[in-house]
C-alpha cells in the first residue's frame, strides 16, 4: 500500500505541476548538482549522508527515500496549492510534508524552515567535490583522456623552435636527449601546445623543471606531459591546486585520484627511459600523496594561482 500511495502522489504531482525553472533546473545543470543544492536549504539530521547518496536519482524518489532523516522538528509544510489535499488518501499514508517536498516545483511558503540552515557536511563536501571538477578543468582529469584527444596535436608537424637573438636573457635551445636507437618511435619527445588556458600552472610547468620547451606540452608515447626538463630525460606533471584550502573530505579525493594518474603516468615515462618527477604548489599537498605512495618523486615548487 506504501509503494502504491507514493506511486499515486508522484504521478498527481507531475500532472498538476507547472515547469517552473526549478524543473528545467537538472536538464541544464545536471539532475545531482540541481538536486544537491535544492536539499541544502534544508535541515538534515544525517548531515546529508541521505541526499548525496540519492542525489543521481529523480527529486522525488530522493525524497521518498530521504525524508526520515529530515529534521521535523524544524520544517512546517502547507499545501498551499490544495494539490495534496485532492490527493488526500496517498497523503494520508505518507504524510502532508512528503507530498508537498516531493513536488517538482515547490510552491511560495508551501515549506518553511525555522532557524537558520546550515548546509549538511556531507552536502557541502560533494558541492565542494563539483565545484573543484568545473573550476581547474584541465587538471581535474585531462591527464587521463589527452591519449585521445591529443592525436590531431600529433597529426600536425612539430613546431620550429628558433632561438631568440642573444642578451635577451633567454638560454639557447638545448640538443635533443640522447635516444636509444631501438627505442620505440612513440617514445620520441613530440612538443603539443599547453592544453587549457591556465596561464599559472602553464607558467610554472615552463619555469620551473625548466621546460626545454616552453609554450609547450610533451607528448610521449600517446601521453601529454606538462614539461621535459632541460637537458635531462625527466618528464614533469605540474600541480598548481590550492591544496592547503580544501576540505578533508575534497584532499582525500584528489590524493586519491592523483595517485592513480601519477602511477599510471610513470609507468609510462619509465617504458621509455624517462624518469618521472610530480610538482605540487605545497608541503602538505607533497605530504598527504607521499603517504599514499611513498616512492613517488614529489617536488615542491611553491607556484601559486
Amino acid at each position: 500500500m506504501r509503494s502504491r500511495a507514493c506511486i499515486a502522489i508522484l504521478l498527481f504531482i507531475s500532472g498538476c505541476a507547472s515547469t517552473a525553472p526549478i524543473a528545467q533546473e537538472p536538464a541544464a545543470r545536471g539532475q545531482r548538482m540541481a538536486n544537491l543544492q535544492r536539499a541544502a536549504a534544508l535541515p538534515w539530521k544525517d548531515s546529508g549522508r541521505c541526499v548525496v547518496r540519492e542525489a543521481t536519482r529523480p527529486w522525488p524518489v530522493l525524497v521518498e527515500r530521504c525524508y526520515p532523516a529530515l529534521d521535523h522538528d524544524r520544517v512546517e509544510f502547507h499545501d498551499t496549492t490544495g494539490s495534496c489535499t485532492v490527493a488526500s488518501t496517498a497523503a494520508a499514508t505518507l504524510g502532508l510534508g512528503f507530498c508537498v517536498l516531493a513536488a517538482p516545483e515547490i510552491a511560495v511558503g508551501a515549506v518553511i524552515v525555522l532557524g537558520v540552515v546550515v548546509v549538511g557536511a556531507a552536502i557541502k563536501e560533494a558541492l565542494d567535490a563539483y565545484e573543484f571538477r568545473h573550476l581547474y578543468p584541465e587538471e581535474s582529469g585531462a591527464s587521463r583522456g589527452t591519449r585521445v584527444a591529443v592525436r590531431d596535436d600529433v597529426a600536425k608537424p612539430a613546431p620550429k623552435l628558433q632561438p631568440e637573438p642573444a642578451g635577451q636573457g633567454r638560454r639557447p635551445p638545448v640538443p635533443p636527449v640522447p635516444v636509444d636507437r631501438t627505442r620505440r618511435a612513440s617514445c620520441e619527445p613530440v612538443p603539443v601546445p599547453h592544453a587549457g588556458e591556465d596561464h599559472a600552472h602553464n607558467e610554472c610547468a615552463d619555469k620551473f623543471p625548466p621546460n626545454r620547451y616552453p609554450g609547450h606540452d610533451v607528448l610521449v608515447n600517446g601521453k601529454r606531459f606538462d614539461a621535459l626538463q632541460v637537458g635531462v630525460p625527466v618528464l614533469w606533471e605540474i600541480k598548481t591546486y590550492q591544496f592547503d584550502t580544501y576540505s578533508d573530505y575534497l584532499r582525500e579525493r584528489v590524493v586519491a585520484q592523483q595517485v592513480d594518474e601519477f602511477q599510471e603516468d610513470r609507468k609510462i615515462a619509465e617504458a621509455c627511459g624517462y624518469r618521472f618527477v610530480v610538482g605540487v604548489s605545497s608541503a602538505a599537498h607533497k605530504e598527504a600523496l607521499l603517504r599514499l605512495d611513498s616512492s613517488l618523486q614529489i617536488v615542491v615548487t611553491g607556484c601559486t594561482r
